[in-house]
């Protein structure tokens, strides 16, 4: 790969989850669409050949895809390169352990290619040491919202010996947020967060203590943010974070899809096939889109409740579903459901472009788990949400929604559990308000504008002048 003179290289280096895998991809390619950059992104063998074709065809000699080997260790099962390769989600902590060990690697290519700028994820905390002994800039680009960030708090809540923060305190609104806001968590996910926080794993680092490294090491951080929506968090993590903070637009989705390849085969090719056609039938703003993502695996109790939940609320939806490992297929759906809502629900097991499906004008309403992803395709298509979140920063996230008049939230119980009823009242008030404006979320020139002042940016930041 040839670097001009005047061109700026910036490696894009995310964690093995397709949840980052795709937004770094994204901004790569925001970033090779606006002019003199030149693209290397790296990840695994097995993730680099799962990603969508580079979209549109101009910007693929712009954008170098590097594959760099996973190591093997213990625990870790052979070909897992990714979190969604994972059966069990407590292999995570082995799969963090491979990837800790490309830094020699990693460091290796980075001192051959010698780029302006290497721009990581969270994982990879270690990066900017490397840079630091390499004289490269480094920058943290987060696929969190900053209203997640501004909850989790500046690097001195992680470093006290003795963090007080517990569960409890994480149910309230933090007291450095110094606005109306009503970022907090629920008590169950408040459990989780402070494990995932708080907890080292086999790796020897918790959540926390990376959070620590990546924001006192970078020299800057990127958000996928836009002053009209989480203006006022962004500004906040300016002074929690003590460095530069760019909001670089919600990277909306292009025209033709930005999901993973198919693993599935010409029957996945089918399924998607009759999955159009059959919203093809269907009135236009009809139809809840339902997903949980590629990484939450549902457990049957949850898969069934849900599945009362749709047909009990009577709307017509799209539901996309993951298959549990281990489950019976014939187990998977409650006794009778398929005939039941035969012609009102369609069930897809494949893959599907979701960017595809959310353009569809049948589609009217999402059901989500408030993946950032999944918010910021929503949000382009003008989709009113209804939101269950699951895992990690999901809560914050529909707290923020909601905060926005962006979405309902599906009542929880107090241990997380949700009921068909619940389900169902969310979808029916959801479906019954008007089209969500569109307006700013769908305004390609605004978010490319961000993204162009970030470049204009490069100069000072870099000082390749």
């Amino acid at each position: 790969m040839e670097i001009k003179e005047n061109q700026y290289h910036i490696v894009l280096f995310p964690w093995l989850a397709f949840g980052h895998v795709i937004p770094f991809l994204e901004l790569s390619k925001n970033l090779a669409s606006k002019g003199d950059i030149q693209i290397s992104f790296i990840s695994t063998p097995s993730i680099i050949r799962r990603l969508p074709p580079i979209h549109p065809p101009s910007l693929r000699a712009s954008i170098n895809l590097i594959s760099v080997d996973l190591p093997s260790v213990d625990n870790l099962p052979a070909g897992c390169e990714a979190t969604v390769d994972l059966k069990d989600g407590e292999k995570t902590q082995y799969l963090k352990i491979a990837y800790d060990l490309l830094q020699v690697p990693v460091k290796t290519l980075l001192n051959k290619i010698k780029p302006d700028l290497i721009i990581f994820d969270i994982i990879n905390c270690w990066i900017p040491d490397i840079g630091t002994k390499l004289g490269i800039s480094t920058a943290y680009f987060s696929v969190f919202y900053a209203p997640f960030l501004a909850f989790v708090g500046p690097p001195s809540v992680y470093k006290q010996s003795n963090n007080s923060r517990t569960p409890e305190h994480l149910t309230l609104v933090p007291e450095w947020i110094p606005f109306p806001s009503s970022v907090a968590c629920r008590y169950h996910e408040a459990m989780g967060m402070n494990e995932v926080m708080n907890t080292k794993d086999a790796t020897g680092l918790s959540t926390g203590d990376r959070h620590v490294k990546l924001v006192e090491g970078c020299n800057f951080i990127l958000l996928k943010s836009v002053a009209e929506l989480d203006g006022d968090y962004v500004n906040l993590l300016k002074d929690l974070f003590q460095k530069p903070v760019f909001s670089i637009g919600l990277l909306p989705p292009p025209a033709q899809g930005s999901s993973v390849r198919s693993n599935s085969g010409d029957s996945s090719q089918i399924s998607n096939s009759e999955m159009f056609n059959w919203l093809e039938k269907q009135q236009p703003k009809t139809v809840v889109y339902v997903s949980f993502g590629s990484e939450y695996k549902m457990s049957i109790d949850e898969i069934h409740e849900l599945a009362f939940g749709l047909e009990t609320s009577q709307l017509p939806f799209l539901w996309v579903l993951r298959k549990p490992e281990g489950i019976d297929e014939s187990n998977l759906l409650p006794s009778g459901f398929e005939d039941r809502i035969k012609g009102r629900g369609f069930m897809c097991f494949g893959w599907i472009s979701q960017v595809e499906v959310l353009s569809h004008t049948a589609i009217g309403g999402s059901l989500c788990h408030c993946g950032s992803s999944s918010i910021s395709e929503n949000l382009f298509f003008g989709h009113s949400q209804i939101l269950m979140p699951m895992i990690i920063d999901q809560g914050i996230n529909a707290r923020f929604l909601v905060e926005k008049g962006l979405g309902f939230e599906v009542e929880r119980n107090e241990d997380g559990s949700f009921t068909r009823d619940a389900v169902a009242k969310a979808m029916r008030i959801v479906m019954k308000t008007t089209e969500m404006s569109k307006n700013i979320f769908s305004n390609h020139d605004l978010h490319g504008d961000y993204i162009q002042k970030f470049i204009c940016s490069l100069g000072q930041l870099l000082r390749k002048d």
